[in-house]
């Protein structure tokens, strides 16, 4: 849930000034409200024409533009914006005029329980920001923003475009870092029935298998040793929007016959619960495994893997859509400059030329990973060859060893080599790939980062 912001804006609209008065007296406490207050409605639609505020509490009873038409002009300047009436007639016919009217909410006065409107408020204030954040969020995963103008990619826009106001379940499929996420995200949020509703993301991968279960269905107070309280499961969180249960290939027997009962019955018991919990969820699974050979070698269930991958959606590796490499580069240096405040117009040829030469291993995360680095080195207006990633400017630098290059930053450059392959071999997983080079874990995970390499 999103956090509120640290300081709201409250204008109170009310011809008697003690009211004000007693409002901003009531909530000074809370400390992260700064009050405006104003006697008529024409005053009201005349600040907010120059500056919105973050609520309104607006009074029904005020001479010339009463409460009501003043309610209905605000909602169309913004509907979204929170308006709580507030009135000394406690009138059931006003509060019903105000609600269709699109009012969060009616108060009379004088506050009988100041607590209450404290609390009206702090309410509205959240609706207000998880508004604001889901339609930030749709634009962010409109498809225009899912970058590609390649074959491959028209085909997945395609597959999208079918499955975005389905109830059907959708295995996303692809190597690691090809946008698995993204594209989920980008199906809730198109959803015309789910997008206002959460949007739930499960690494299976990230989870001890212990842990998993009680993370997706939750668990009861006492259910094993730690569980000190009740703790509501992704599942339940998801209620009314989608799941994502990404790396679903990673799931222990047990688990998946729980997600299989799910998607069957659209009901589970909570880990040491026995009350059914009803929910309706769309599942979008996502895996980089070859569920097929895992269910040859009983790792995986044929039911849920049938259940799952009623619609599959194929994402292209980085490699066979290489024509989008330049689209992709672009977007993020607009991204990173931004971030990082420099002045970097683009991407010179011969550094673009090696983008498109190298064969991403980690995909589109990769290649993000190796633009936010050269933005960070750039020094000059472009970025060149020599602010990229090694293993990148190696395809346009065969020789084993530079004459203008460093013993220390030779020994970088094979290394990081080293283990972009060793990480490439191994699917990302860190225990495997320690194993094969003869190193910690703790090192595999702090080189990684050092060279911006995909890990699960």
């Amino acid at each position: 849930m999103s956090e509120l912001k640290s300081r709201y804006q409250i204008l109170i609209v009310d011809d008697d000034k003690n009211i004000a008065k007693l409002i901003e007296d009531t909530l000074k406490a809370e400390k992260k409200y700064d009050f405006t207050s104003v006697t008529n409605g024409e005053a009201c639609l005349k600040y907010i024409a120059e500056q919105m505020p973050d609520l309104i509490l607006l009074d029904i009873q005020m001479p010339g533009i009463d409460g009501i038409e003043t309610l209905r002009r605000i909602k169309e300047l913004d509907p979204r914006i929170p308006v709580i009436m507030i009135s000394g007639l406690d009138s059931l016919e006003k509060a019903v005029q105000s609600m269709k009217l699109g009012a969060y909410d009616y108060i009379a006065k004088p506050f009988k329980d100041k607590n209450r409107l404290a609390v009206t408020i702090r309410n509205a204030l959240m609706t207000r920001d998880l508004q604001n954040e889901i339609k930030e969020l749709k634009q962010k995963y409109e498809f225009e923003n899912i970058i590609g103008k390649s074959g491959a990619m028209k085909e997945v826009f395609k597959s999208m475009e079918k499955a975005i106001n389905s109830k059907i379940s959708v295995l996303i499929l692809g190597e690691s870092g090809t946008g698995k996420e993204l594209v989920a995200r980008a199906i809730h949020y198109n959803d015309k029935v789910r997008a206002n509703k959460p949007f739930v993301a499960v690494n299976c991968s990230a989870l001890p298998e212990t842990l998993l279960e009680s993370e997706l269905f939750g668990h009861e107070k006492g259910a094993f040793t730690g569980a000190m309280s009740r703790r509501i499961g992704k599942f339940e969180q998801a209620n009314g929007g989608t799941i994502f249960l990404d790396e679903i290939g990673l799931m222990s027997p047990a688990t998946q016959a729980k997600v299989l009962r799910v998607l069957e019955d659209k009901k589970f018991e909570r880990v040491g619960g026995n009350e059914l919990i009803e929910v309706d969820v769309r599942v979008i699974s996502a895996t980089n495994a070859n569920l097929e050979e895992a269910i040859k070698k009983n790792e995986f269930r044929e039911d849920l893997y049938y259940r799952l991958n009623k619609y599959p959606i194929k994402l292209p590796p980085l490699r066979d859509r290489k024509e989008d490499i330049p689209l992709l580069a672009a977007h993020f240096i607009r991204k990173y400059v931004e971030q990082e405040e420099k002045e970097i117009e683009g991407i010179s040829p011969e550094a673009l030329e090696l983008l498109m030469a190298y064969n991403w291993p980690g995909n589109v995360r990769e290649l993000e990973n190796a633009i936010e680095r050269a933005v960070v080195l750039a020094n000059t207006k472009e970025i060149m060859s020599k602010d990229l990633p090694a293993a990148v400017r190696s395809i346009g630098e065969r020789k084993i060893y530079e004459s203008d290059e460093t013993l220390a930053s030779w020994i970088e450059r094979l290394e990081e080599q080293a283990l972009r392959q060793a990480l490439l071999e191994n699917e990302g997983n860190i225990s495997k790939t320690a194993k094969k080079l003869g190193i910690g874990r703790a090192t595999i995970y702090r080189k990684a980062k050092k060279y911006g390499l995909p890990i699960n």
